[in-house]
């Protein structure tokens, strides 16, 4: 792709975000998102997170992850990204700056507190003001896998059951309701039999959310989504703010949510980041662009064989896998929307077992070749992959 100083040619020019000199993303003439590295250069993001080192490390991470065909540096990577001179993410970490949500699994600052803005602004200022001038960061996340509630688990409670079972002291409290009950005409109980479950007061609901019981009804889940969009608005449009207000140079890419989560809160998010992450299973044809493939691996459930095919071919296999995952990488990376990937651990978890690890590096320093082998191969062709219109199996 020819590129050659501040003119970008290549590229529809009002589709640049970014500041020149630093990491941008643009959309070209034929419809495909790249992110611009500060020299003006196509640049398309192949990150791991969590890449870590200590002094006991006999192997050189930064070398490594070179080798492997790796051009950045994911989350939790903070004790190499100032040394390696690889592109790096940073998160700032908002869900500690506020008063805090604290709930059935929800961790999240209360947003609808007097003080959120400028709590907000002065964490801003300590993380992002230092980095403002660093050319090697890509861009900032607003948090690093915080505690919104996830979309795999629909019988726990969501975040408007939360937010209405918080303390009465929580601001987030009286607007959950104030919210709940507009849109059922003020009424607890029409809003009971719309949901249809049963309330005979508040202390109930908040006696199921203590119990982790969870409200999956179609009543409910509507009026859920419309919830979440408003918090995730007014958190996002808060912290993509005070990250832009403190550093004008850098992309924001919205939050790392460590899996799928509600269209709703992915939605909100995309709106006013430069970039949204999102789970390689909520990647469309329409998906909204441009967008990074947040955490992705192949020892996750979803590249396991499905129940069917379990009992017709035995236990999941370690080909079957790697052959789903690889196809799933290489069309991923080949997307028009997508301008970047990362694998999502480094280190493997404790208690996985080889060759069905998560990590590209085993607890005890030993590379994982059955991920490494693959992933060399798709980050070296990244861009002849970009550039196939339609490509099949045999040709990855």
């Amino acid at each position: 792709m020819a590129i050659s100083g501040d003119t970008l040619p290549d590229f529809k020019r009002e589709s640049l975000r970014g500041t020149p000199g630093f990491f941008r993303i643009g959309c070209t003439h034929s419809g495909q998102w790249w992110l611009i590295d500060p020299e003006d250069r196509p640049f398309f993001s192949k990150a791991v997170h969590g890449v870590a080192a200590d002094d006991k490390v006999t192997h050189d991470p930064g070398a490594r992850l070179r080798s492997w065909g790796f051009n950045t540096l994911g989350c939790g990577s903070e004790r190499l990204y100032l040394d390696e001179g690889l592109a790096f993410f940073r998160s700032v970490d908002f869900c500690g700056a506020g008063t805090p949500i604290n709930l059935a699994g929800v961790r999240l600052p209360d947003v609808f507190a007097a003080k959120w803005p400028l709590l907000a602004a002065a964490h801003a200022a300590e993380i992002c003001g230092p980095l403002m001038e660093n050319q090697h960061l890509l861009g900032w996340l607003t948090d690093d896998c915080p505690g919104w509630p996830t979309r795999s688990a629909p019988n726990r409670p969501g975040l408007l059951q939360v937010c209405l079972s918080l303390e009465p002291g929580l601001a987030a409290y009286h607007a959950a309701w104030e919210f709940g009950l507009a849109l059922h005409g003020g009424n607890l109980a029409k809003m009971a039999n719309d949901w249809k479950v049963t309330l005979a007061n508040k202390e109930v609901l908040r006696a199921m959310t203590k119990q982790d019981q969870g409200i999956a009804t179609m009543g409910y889940q509507r009026d859920d989504d419309r919830w979440v969009r408003e918090f995730a608005q007014k958190y996002f449009s808060t912290t993509v703010a005070a990250i832009r207000q403190q550093d004008p140079n850098h992309l924001v890419f919205g939050c790392r949510w460590g899996g799928p989560v509600q269209p709703a809160l992915r939605e909100a998010c995309a709106a006013l980041a430069d970039a949204c992450f999102v789970d390689h299973t909520e990647l469309t044809d329409q998906s909204v662009a441009p967008v990074f493939i947040g955490d992705f691996s192949w020892a996750e459930k979803s590249f396991q064989a499905e129940a069917p095919v379990r009992r017709l071919l035995g236990p999941t296999t370690l080909e079957r896998m790697l052959r789903k995952g690889r196809l799933g990488l290489a069309r991923a990376v080949a997307h028009p929307a997508v301008v970047g990937y990362a694998w999502n651990r480094w280190h493997d978890r404790a208690g996985d077992q080889a060759p069905f690890g998560s990590g590209l590096v085993r607890n005890n320093e030993m590379e994982a070749r059955e991920h490494i082998e693959l992933l060399t191969a798709i980050n070296d062709r990244v861009e002849e992959l970009r550039a196939m219109a339609i490509f099949t199996e045999d040709m990855i």
